[in-house]
């Protein structure tokens, strides 16, 4: 990293621990130095490691109830990002799935936007609403309120001088939204930490929080019709519906250990990605660990699912499709070195370079400019 470029990064919130974290924990390796702005931030929630970083907090920290529930509070977060004060940076880089990709650059300072996916619930409302399980009146009341977000949305744009997209079908999606144009840099995926089996097991393998978008019922569902064995790692508000669903070879396992995910990733005969996402870390991880995935054919999958290669797609999320796609695709035949040497696009090592050498790159023609 440059001396001369001085960054802050932005994040939408800092309560709860997925994903989003995940890249906002390399950013913060990366650029050690950076504070990171935030609206909200709930310690205990997250890595005990966060306590050490320099994290600003929004008006909203201050607010009751906020902690505990955020989403009544959605008004005020164009608010709390607009009010932070980055004078003195050069760049600014924001880490943003909802409303922190709003912040006001200052003059002569630019701002990357690396988006993990323009808000959801302002663009996929109907299908977000329906995932949080929010509706009748409550539904109602957001629907002209999510208008005027999505006006703002578009207007806050414009204070973005680069956007960075995690996948082809974001990246899509900021055209079509926003018409702006994106380069890619993939979420980072630590594969040094999968290795091969030495020997293959029987079942079928889906990881993964239990909630309605990860389509999870589709694999439940399908193992079942089949009399395969399918093993279900992982926690969520949808268990209980997906183990009454359950016949007799499908196992659910609940949360495991990072080391018995790993053997479980090297074991099984294909990991199973139903949903529709906009990256996907878990199909990558399995990969790097030398096997294929059997996935719904939309989203980040496309990026790294090459039919035939590194695993198979069926094109209709039903329990038949499938099916039918399990029944054709012989997991022997693929080749875990190919595998192996797939992942390796989507590593840490190659996030961590395109990162660091845009940032230096748009930060040093800022200080150019300056001058």
């Amino acid at each position: 990293m440059l001396e001369a470029v001085k960054v802050a990064i932005v994040h939408d919130w800092l309560n709860q621990n997925g994903g989003a974290e995940r890249v906002l924990e390399e950013l913060h390796r990366l650029f050690p130095d950076a504070p990171i702005f935030t609206s909200i931030y709930v310690p205990d929630r997250l890595p005990d490691a966060y306590r050490s970083w320099d994290i600003r907090t929004s008006f909203m920290q201050r607010l009751p109830l906020v902690r505990r529930h955020h989403q009544p509070f959605l008004p005020l977060y164009p608010a709390a990002f607009r009010a932070f004060d980055f004078s003195g940076f050069d760049v600014i880089l924001s880490n943003s799935s909802g409303f922190c990709h709003g912040v006001l650059a200052p003059p002569g300072t630019a701002h990357i936007n690396y988006c993990l996916t323009p808000p959801r619930f302002l663009w996929a409302s109907d299908s977000y609403l329906q995932r949080e399980q929010i509706g009748g009146g409550a539904k109602r009341l957001l629907g002209p309120l999510l208008g005027v977000l999505r006006r703002w949305d578009v207007a806050s744009v414009a204070g973005v001088t680069q956007f960075v997209a995690i996948s082809a079908a974001v990246r899509e999606r900021i055209q079509r939204l926003y018409g702006r144009d994106a380069s890619i840099i993939y979420p980072p995926v630590d594969t040094g930490r999968f290795q091969m089996a030495s020997q293959v097991g029987d079942f079928y393998f889906i990881a993964g929080r239990h909630v309605p978008y990860k389509r999870m019922d589709l694999a439940v569902r399908a193992f079942t019709a089949l009399g395969l064995p399918l093993w279900v790692a992982g926690d969520g508000r949808d268990r209980a519906a997906l183990e009454a669903m359950a016949g007799p070879t499908v196992r659910f396992l609940g949360r495991v250990s990072d080391e018995r995910l790993r053997e479980l990733y090297a074991t099984c005969r294909a990991f199973l990605f139903p949903g529709e996402e906009d990256f996907g870390i878990a199909p990558v991880e399995a990969m790097a660990a030398g096997r294929p995935v059997i996935a719904y054919r939309a989203g980040g999958a496309l990026d790294y699912v090459v039919e035939g290669v590194t695993g198979a797609f069926f094109d209709q999320q039903t329990p038949e499709a499938l099916m039918e796609v399990v029944l054709r695709t012989d997991t022997a035949s693929f080749d875990p070195a190919a595998l192996q040497q797939c992942a390796r696009r989507f590593d840490t090592s190659v996030f961590a370079e395109q990162m660091v050498a845009l940032v230096n790159r748009v930060g040093a023609r800022t200080a150019i400019h300056a001058r």
